[in-house]
């Protein structure tokens, strides 16, 4: 079963996300919720993830430094991230994928766009 942490300060963002998941054919995974990145981070030091589904912007640890924080960290390098932003920002966006995000996203996220996003880590 797949192992995933959905990091949103917003519980109406995390559920269209789940529901994201639900929608093509992820239902089955095991979401783990977190307000913001220093959540996440515990989670994902704490337990085997298979995929990270952060906003940006959050409070106490934003996704670009919990990013960072994945990264530097010999345990958590590997774990994929996408990155879900209302942001629209080219250059944050260059950055972010710079940082290690494997993807990012606009929000809305629609199943479709969902879809082609884990289209490499629904096989694995």
């Amino acid at each position: 079963m797949k192992r995933i942490i959905i990091a949103d300060d917003s519980a109406t963002a995390r559920m269209f996300i789940k529901r994201c998941l639900q929608i093509i054919g992820l239902g089955e995974a095991e979401i783990i919720e977190a307000e913001h990145g220093k959540e996440a981070l515990t989670a994902a030091k704490a337990q085997d993830i298979d995929l990270l589904l952060t906003d940006l912007n959050m409070p106490v640890m934003d996704g670009e430094t919990l990013v960072k924080w994945i990264k530097a960290s010999p345990k958590l390098c590997g774990l994929p991230i996408i990155v879900i932003t209302s942001a629209g920002n080219p250059a944050k966006e260059a950055k972010l994928l710079e940082l290690g995000a494997h993807r990012v996203l606009n929000k809305p996220v629609s199943p479709p766009v969902m879809m082609d996003a884990l289209a490499e880590f629904l096989d694995k």
